[in-house]
């Protein structure tokens, strides 16, 4: 259904992006201060000794998201968005505040374990009530303008190692007003979202027979794999990045973060921008013109991979950060066109459901991949051979994503 621009259902649809960016922003700022300040981190908390630890910290959080993700999607879709949004947003805040105040590894790890569980309701909800709000024309922009608020909080994170080493500042300093601010926003955006209209759909199932609905579904198992297999080395670049830059060319933990965040993030945003506008124009030629785009994302993020892992083990940061800016372009064409493409093979009461499955597989692996890289970094494997295997994996994803066929029985 397409809505006149001057509509006030067009005007709602606009206001739930504008509400739900700094919602994005707060959801990665958080994620990348921990990267950012983990020199800070591991030096006052007591019981960090090795980077194999600190990659099973960043799993923690990881593996909780990925396991809460599908009742996170089953409860949005059941019960609507706008609650488990705000709700989720109130508690992550409350939580980023007390990690501000953990003095031991057990306790970090669990606060980070209760972060994932919390954010974990997030995103599925937030996406598909974008989804609901923005059909056909104007979906794919708008999906990708809400992850410009993602890019912008882990550039905003990307600081961190700044403000750790700032006298009279510090990373605890930090995660307390992080989260003060969070809490105090969850009540403006409670009352500003809206639910979008509904057309008449099926009495809800349950948990089990929706996810299995999906499961049974060719396209959504492509999908669910195509999302999961380029995130292997998504996190890794995000989580890692700036750990990887600090020790390979000497920077300083500011420096470093800056440069390992900073330039794919600010590629990612024009690149969403530009991709949601592409994708959505390419929609009217052809029903796959989101995947074709997608595909062009995965395209560019090969040969980065490969050249950033090249370049930063022989000590070039002008290259890698080449490299990590093409990374950007390709990511802003893959991840701003996710939850289009399952609109397009999912109906409306199914798509948190099922972007809390993808998200399932997706961060479980992720956070495989953290402990991975951390035990290979332990035993000083070469950063081109690491990065080469997630080249090949993303590779794959591009043939993975041309085979998903959307549904005839749902609009475009």
């Amino acid at each position: 259904m397409n809505v006149s621009p001057d509509s006030p259902a067009s005007r709602t649809a606009w206001l739930a992006v504008a509400l739900l960016m700094p919602v994005a922003l707060l959801n990665y700022l958080d994620r990348q201060l921990v990267a950012t300040m983990q020199k800070s981190i591991m030096g006052s908390v007591d019981g960090i000794g090795s980077q194999e630890q600190w990659g099973h910290m960043l799993a923690w959080f990881k593996w909780t998201y990925a396991l809460a993700s599908p009742v996170a999607g089953y409860v949005a879709d059941r019960f609507g968005r706008r609650h488990v949004i705000a709700l989720s947003l109130l508690i992550w805040s409350a939580d980023t505040w007390i990690t501000g105040h953990v003095r031991t590894y057990d306790q970090l790890l669990w606060t980070r374990a209760i972060m994932g569980l919390s954010e974990a309701f997030y995103i599925p909800a937030a996406l598909a009530l974008i989804a609901d709000h923005h059909a056909g024309g104007t979906r794919s922009r708008a999906v990708g303008l809400h992850q410009v608020g993602i890019y912008l909080g882990v550039m905003l994170g990307s600081l961190g190692g700044f403000v750790a080493d700032a006298p009279g500042l510090g990373w605890r300093w930090a995660f307390a007003v992080l989260g003060a601010t969070g809490v105090v926003y969850a009540i403006p955006l409670w009352f500003g979202l809206r639910e979008a209209p509904k057309a008449t759909t099926p009495a809800p199932a349950s948990p089990l027979a929706t996810a299995g609905a999906l499961l049974r579904d060719a396209n959504f198992r492509l999908l669910m794999l195509y999302f999961t297999l380029p995130a292997l080395a998504g996190w890794v670049v995000r989580d890692w990045m700036p750990s990887v830059l600090r020790n390979e060319l000497g920077l300083t933990q500011g420096l470093a973060g800056v440069n390992a965040v900073i330039w794919w993030q600010g590629a990612a945003i024009v690149s969403a921008v530009f991709g949601g506008w592409l994708a959505d124009r390419w929609m009217r030629r052809s029903p796959r013109g989101r995947q074709h785009v997608s595909a062009l994302g995965m395209a560019l993020i090969v040969p980065a991979l490969l050249g950033a892992g090249i370049v930063i083990g022989q000590g070039s940061l002008p290259l890698a950060i080449f490299f990590l800016v093409l990374f950007g372009l390709g990511w802003g064409l893959f991840d701003g066109n996710n939850m289009p493409i399952l609109a397009q093979i999912a109906p409306p009461e199914r798509r948190a459901t099922g972007y809390g499955l993808m998200n399932l597989a997706s961060i479980s692996c992720g956070g495989l991949s953290d402990v991975g890289f951390g035990w290979l970094r332990d035993r000083h494997v070469p950063l081109d051979l690491i990065f080469g295997g997630f080249a090949a994996v993303a590779c794959l994803s591009a043939w993975l994503v041309l085979r998903i066929r959307p549904s005839d029985e749902i609009p475009r």
